[in-house]
């Protein structure tokens, strides 16, 4: 799997600052500008975050291009609704010579990873031979499996980058959408620190939402989280 951050909005915690000024100040544009201070900004930004004031961040959006993951996880990622999609299409791009992801508690055993690359072989001679027939790609690809590699461009606003890290961080996320979404706020810490300093899952600022389906960690997820934000601090 590999994540690229391709692009985001120029001095995105600027704008957020700025935006969130407007709430807060008497002063025209022109006076909010005059007054911007990296430093104060910064905790500024942090502070109205924390207090929940989440409206100010959706002026910032990020676009990524994630590739390496399978159909499986991308179903996953377009549940995200405020956010923007394109998708590797299976309509118009031969899959004949399709890649495919293997889950690691399959790869773990030598038996079942054997079977399981069997069968995509069997299943990628099976598409083939539709479209050798002259069945369309968009009905060849029913026999296509959840595990075919897909490749996806996705952009959203820094409220929705919060909500999707809270969930997909969460220790009972998926695997791979939760490497995804740990590679995704890598990227964007390093471009706007102050406005992603209490991502993390649902664990780390309260109670575990998942009730008694709990992984048990959030001790271990808030130590992991929380020592992330001290350590940028300090730097």
């Amino acid at each position: 799997m590999q994540v690229t951050l391709i692009s985001y909005t120029d001095n995105p915690e600027q704008v957020c600052v700025q935006a969130g000024k407007v709430c807060y100040s008497p002063h025209g544009i022109k006076q909010i500008q005059k007054h911007l201070s990296k430093e104060k900004d910064g905790a500024f930004l942090a502070r109205i975050i924390r207090m929940g004031h989440l409206s100010v961040i959706e002026h910032a959006s990020f676009s990524f291009m994630i590739e390496g993951i399978s159909r499986a996880c991308s179903h996953q990622l377009v549940r995200h609704r405020i956010a923007s999609f394109s998708q590797k299409s299976q309509r118009y791009v031969d899959e004949k010579q399709f890649d495919y992801i293997i889950p690691p508690s399959i790869a773990a055993h030598q038996d079942a990873v054997k079977t399981y690359n069997q069968f995509m072989e069997q299943t990628m001679a099976f598409y083939n031979e539709l479209v050798d027939h002259g069945i369309p790609k968009e009905d060849a690809r029913f026999v296509l499996p959840n595990a075919t590699e897909t490749k996806i461009f996705v952009s959203m606003n820094g409220r929705e980058l919060l909500h999707f890290f809270e969930k997909r961080l969460c220790q009972r996320a998926q695997w791979e959408i939760r490497a995804a979404a740990e590679q995704m706020l890598d990227l964007v810490k390093k471009i706007a620190p102050n406005m992603f300093s209490t991502a993390g899952p649902g664990c780390v600022y309260g109670s575990c939402p998942e009730g008694t389906l709990s992984c048990g960690k959030s001790n271990e997820m808030r130590k992991k989280y929380k020592s992330a934000v001290h350590k940028e601090s300090d730097s």
